[in-house]
């Protein structure tokens, strides 16, 4: 069956759209950015398998020979643009971070700012979550940019619990990130499918979800199996 057009030209999401491809050089970072625009939109919406070059260099205004001479192969292409939405979303928790709030306050900063990320970029958390994570060598990728979620999330968890004056177990904490990066994620994906929501109101949902029971831990309150 044949694709149906993506936009392209002034019909083309801004984000990739050449804006002054006719008017001369555009300098080399900024016309891959131009293409990994191009590539996340083309596919997020294609599948790898199903994209095409063709249809990638036509909506960034270049040539076929153009995106290969810049970003390599569609599979080096396609890492390129995992390693890009990956380090967005690395560089954006970590600008949510501020260890001096209180720990409820810098676990809600945590989760507005991934889900803000998800609603301003779900090509690119399409491109991340649901096209890469059970291809190889892409999942390779996936994993790497999780594990640097998962640090990151370690890391803050580990800094709320001490201004509580308590300190858990290295394995407890990163048990707590992995919850928390999980439900994030299975949430992202649903944000993702309904553009009407709010990355706000999800975030709260999560909170309310998780917060009561990182709470109590946080006061040394844990629950027990049945002797």
């Amino acid at each position: 069956m044949q694709n149906s057009p993506l936009p392209s030209g002034d019909d083309a999401p801004a984000a990739a759209r050449p804006a002054d491809a006719p008017r001369g050089r555009v300098p080399r970072a900024e016309r891959e950015q131009q293409m990994l625009d191009a590539a996340v939109l083309v596919f997020s919406r294609r599948g790898f398998h199903h994209a095409n070059m063709d249809e990638i260099a036509e909506l960034s205004g270049v040539s076929k020979p153009m995106v290969y001479a810049y970003l390599g192969t569609k599979e080096e292409l396609f890492i390129a643009c995992l390693r890009r939405e990956s380090a967005r979303l690395v560089a954006g928790l970590a600008a949510a971070a501020d260890p001096t709030l209180p720990p409820d306050q810098q676990l809600w900063r945590g989760l507005k700012g991934f889900f803000e990320f998800v609603g301003a970029h779900r090509d690119g958390w399409s491109v991340l979550y649901r096209q890469a994570r059970t291809q190889q060598p892409f999942s390779v990728e996936v994993a790497a940019m999780r594990e640097a979620v998962v640090e990151v999330i370690t890391d803050r968890l580990d800094g709320a619990l001490r201004l509580e004056g308590r300190q858990v177990k290295p394995d407890d904490l990163t048990a707590m990130a992995l919850t928390l990066v999980g439900a994030s994620e299975s949430l992202a994906d649903w944000l993702a499918d309904h553009p009407d929501e709010d990355p706000g109101r999800t975030a709260t949902r999560l909170m309310n979800a998780v917060w009561l029971g990182a709470d109590q831990l946080m006061r040394g309150v844990s629950w027990r199996p049945p002797a």
